[in-house]
């Protein structure tokens, strides 16, 4: 099994100097939006140096090992990793702090200019609210290139309402993923759905005034949802980027990370793959919700299970834990894969690293993973007691 990042030492120069005279840049990031974006921010800035590289994606630390260690290295090449890796490469990122904004540095320190939009857009998978602390600068670089744009509504990647609200992991409501339900729910508001274009101030307010209440008003709902839902109200619309709102952006950034890394690091990079995007980001949207409502759930002192039988277990652990969950901590579990979710900042790579030791020491086999922000994964051999893996969890958090 592969260890954490601690085996590959961080550059003691910034990671822009590092690459700077690279004869190739091997790109490789773990399997969110916030790596994602910080992988397409750099890649876009060695585009535009002419700096030939390859971008990998994998889902966990033994993934991104391996492909480090496989690959024929000339002696101009440099490797740089966003996620913890166990090879000889340069950590861009560190797990207290987003990668978007350790890729914003590095872009900065090359003399390129980023693309603030996919840097919200990064910062919001992270969790980072946009403006907030470090990213002030970007937010206001942005506005004032007139880039986004804050406005009325949800924050959501189209701009059909219907389509956007009914397949978006960022809001957990009694009509989410189900299209047919969310339009029911839309007509009642008055708004002509049809045109959506052309929607205008009071038509958007009341469909996100429509939407909260929906969701702080559903029976499952927990206390947390009412500050989650907050974060998905009043979105930045990005006139000129892919998707219609910066969150919107999040949401499939994340979703095409875990699902089709090749179009999410496509998109990233600026390349024309926006349909297919969609097209990842509904099928993922779809079956986050239909396996959250089809779960089974059970309640630990501290820890709140779902059992998943078919379905992308970190975006159900993430919408557990912002919408459904009474504990501050999530662990989602389906057959050969887990993963954990929290309310709270801490990293979590030490935590899933702890738990796949553990795992190991009682005999499963093929065990991996990766942590970050808020979120862990864990991938094991499908034998795995579930009550262990709960346990392990629990002495853990």
């Amino acid at each position: 099994m592969a260890t954490d990042s601690r085996s590959a030492e961080p550059p003691s120069a910034p990671a822009a100097e590092a690459i700077g005279s690279a004869g190739f840049v091997h790109l490789v990031a773990r399997a969110d939006g916030d790596a994602l974006a910080a992988c397409g921010l750099l890649a876009r800035a060695l585009a535009d140096r002419g700096t030939p590289f390859q971008v990998s994606v994998g889902p966990t630390v033994a993934d991104r090992t391996e492909r480090v260690r496989d690959r024929q290295a000339a002696a101009d090449d440099v490797t740089v990793a966003i996620g913890a890796i166990d090879a000889d490469a340069t950590r861009l990122d560190d797990d207290d702090r987003p990668a978007t904004l350790a890729a914003l540095e590095a872009v900065r320190g090359l003399e390129a200019s980023p693309d603030h939009v996919l840097a919200l857009a990064g910062l919001v998978a992270a969790g980072v609210e946009p403006g907030a602390g470090e990213s002030e600068w970007v937010l206001e670089t942005a506005r004032s290139q007139g880039l986004v744009d804050r406005r009325p509504g949800v924050a959501v990647p189209t701009t059909d309402p219907v389509d956007g609200l009914a397949h978006s992991t960022r809001l957990r409501a009694p009509w989410s993923g189900d299209l047919s339900a969310t339009r029911t729910a839309l007509e009642e508001l008055g708004v002509n759905l049809t045109a959506p274009d052309a929607f205008d101030a009071d038509a958007r307010r009341t469909i996100g005034s429509a939407v909260a209440l929906d969701i702080v008003g559903d029976d499952e709902a927990v206390p947390a949802a009412a500050e989650t839902v907050q974060r998905v109200l009043r979105p930045y619309a990005t006139p000129d980027a892919p998707f219609a709102t910066v969150g919107g952006y999040a949401d499939v950034l994340e979703a095409t990370a875990r699902t089709e890394p090749g179009t999410g690091a496509a998109l990233a990079m600026g390349h024309d793959a926006r349909e297919p995007a969609l097209d990842a980001w509904r099928e993922h949207g779809r079956r986050a919700h239909a396996a959250l409502e089809a779960g089974s759930t059970g309640r630990y002192d501290g820890l709140f299970v779902v059992g998943v039988d078919d379905g992308p277990v970190e975006a159900v652990a993430r919408i557990a834990v912002a919408y459904r969950s009474p504990e501050a901590t999530v662990l989602a579990v389906a057959d050969g894969e887990a993963a954990i979710a929290t309310r709270g900042g801490e990293p979590l790579g030490a935590t899933v690293e702890a738990v796949a030791r553990e795992l190991e020491e009682v005999g499963i086999e093929g065990v991996a993973y990766d942590g970050g922000r808020r979120r862990g994964y864990l991938r094991y051999d499908p034998a795995v007691d579930e009550s262990t893996l709960i346990q392990i969890v629990r002495d853990r958090r």
